[in-house]
């Protein structure tokens, strides 16, 4: 089915047309299920358009099944089109009610790093004040819709191109998100330093005395079964010992993580990517993320808790994953938001990212303001080390 005969059907689509500014959008539907968008939304994630693997429909399907669900997150997918009702963009969102305010964010809750519409890529190119005016006046018009759009860590550009939301106002995200910028045709060492290098090779002749040690990528789905096993029953262990709440253990998202791990992409690879160090004996280290051709994208990871973690099996796979993915031309790769210290060895840079609070209707007004104002103190203590020591220490007394 074409993009336009999915529109042109109507029945879970609802349009708000009537309040749209001047500019190239001239209607914004809302879809109130997943699969009304479905083909709009693979037309619009192919590698020639403008978007991030985390607003693949396959990954954001899958946690809307197992875990917005579960939240009481309601499909809210806005769709910009022209006159001619050719889709322009497509806003991946979830209604969410707290309060008695009506919020739409983006799908996937904690999960994506960053989060994006999916753009026609010329009309992101050339997209200005007008149309994200125009977007805006249409999910306005809509009594029924949104009261406010929480739209939170954004990129400011992505793939070499300017995010075009970054046109409403906006500021920092709470968290910073380290990158390494990677260049294909540069020498290993240009990546991670030769000394470095060095240290990784020492501790790894450890783990290769191991019988059967490897570095894999689960690409079977009886590997990525194995991988993901060990690590639902290790992470609980290490995120107890770090005093950190188990999110893993929330409804729906261990079904989540292991529908998109085994969903297969139309053009190859897997909704969620897994890199493992193995022995014969057990499940060293593992990395799962997205990947697009050109970044690979950290989402999370383990490491045993077996003795031989004493020789950084964590730090030796993601060199193994650097030096992976920069032989196959890819640009960047990061680790996720966060300033953890093994992040700071890899990523020398920061990814410049954002989150804007727009108003939608006069109740929307006064919680777009609180949630910005909030946004902005956790940012200060996130960046203000003497504030943030005392914000885990409260977090672990209320843990104990």
């Amino acid at each position: 089915m074409t993009m336009m005969a999915v529109l042109s059907e109507g029945r879970s689509a609802e349009h708000a047309s009537s309040s749209v500014q001047p500019g190239r959008i001239a209607r914004v539907d809302i879809f109130r299920d997943m699969a009304s968008a479905e083909a709009i939304w693979r037309a619009l994630e192919q590698p020639e358009q403008f978007s991030t693997p985390y607003q693949r429909f396959d990954l954001l399907d899958a946690w809307q099944r197992h875990v917005g669900i579960a939240d009481r997150v309601e499909p809210f997918i806005v769709v910009a089109s022209d006159a001619e009702q050719r889709p322009l963009l497509l806003l991946p969102l979830g209604l969410e009610r707290r309060f008695g305010v009506r919020i739409a964010r983006f799908l996937g809750g904690k999960h994506p790093t960053f989060n994006m519409p999916l753009w026609r890529r010329d009309v992101a190119q050339s997209a200005d004040a007008n149309d994200l005016a125009a977007l805006i006046a249409g999910l306005r018009a809509r009594a029924d819709g949104a009261d406010v759009l929480e739209l939170c860590q954004q990129p400011l550009r992505w793939r070499g191109l300017d995010n075009p939301m970054a046109q409403l106002a906006h500021q920092p995200s709470i968290n910073d998100c380290p990158v390494l910028l990677v260049d294909p045709a540069a020498p290993p060492t240009h990546r991670i330093s030769n000394s470095f290098r060095r240290r990784l090779k020492t501790k790894e002749k450890k783990l290769q005395a191991l019988p059967g040690y490897r570095y894999v990528q689960a690409e079977s789905d009886a590997d990525i079964e194995r991988v993901l096993d060990a690590f639902f029953r290790i992470k609980p262990i290490r995120m107890a010992a770090q005093k950190l709440p188990n999110v893993f253990a929330d409804p729906g998202v261990a079904d989540f993580i292991r529908r998109a791990c085994l969903t297969k992409l139309p053009g190859g690879g897997r909704a969620i990517e897994i890199h493992a160090l193995e022995s014969d004996d057990e499940m060293i280290a593992m990395f799962a993320g997205v990947a697009d051709g050109h970044r690979y994208s950290m989402m999370f990871n383990t490491y045993t808790l077996s003795d031989v973690s004493r020789y950084s099996p964590g730090l030796i796979l993601m060199r193994s994953i650097i030096d992976h993915y920069a032989e196959r031309g890819y640009r960047r790769l990061d680790l996720g938001i966060g300033s953890d210290d093994y992040k700071k060895l890899f990523c020398k840079d920061l990814e410049p990212i954002f989150d804007s609070f727009v108003a939608l209707s006069p109740r929307g007004r006064i919680a777009a303001v609180a949630m910005a104002s909030v946004a902005r103190a956790k940012r200060a203590v996130k960046q203000t080390p003497a504030l943030m020591q005392i914000a885990q220490r409260l977090r672990g007394a209320l843990q104990r």
